[in-house]
């Protein structure tokens, strides 16, 4: 039991971990510029983004590309621009991150 409930503690301590380390590069990335995680700034908030993209197959790569080359008229009027400065894993890192929004 005592193993259990350390292996348990280690595994939040990691994904709780993590999603600070995404927060970090969002941040970095100037993502949090336009975006929160709770609410709608200039683009929209990424919980309202992993609700919209809740089980949809493709949905990840779809907002991979978003991230890198940019996009407009889904959200509304305001385009979100490309981020030639942010790798392709480092989008997906940050998609996946977005996507466990609640």
């Amino acid at each position: 039991m005592k193993r259990s409930l350390m292996l348990f503690v280690a595994a939040s301590a990691l994904l709780s971990g993590s999603a600070f380390a995404q927060a970090d590069l969002a941040k970095a990335k100037n993502c949090m510029a336009c975006h929160a995680v709770a609410n709608k700034l200039v683009g929209p908030a990424y919980k309202d983004v992993a609700a919209k993209y809740a089980g949809q197959k493709g949905a990840e790569d779809k907002l991979v590309q978003k991230v890198i080359k940019g996009g407009s008229g889904v959200w509304g009027p305001v385009p979100m621009p490309a981020n030639p400065q942010v790798s392709e894993a480092e989008a997906r890192s940050l998609v996946k991150w977005v996507l466990a929004q609640k």
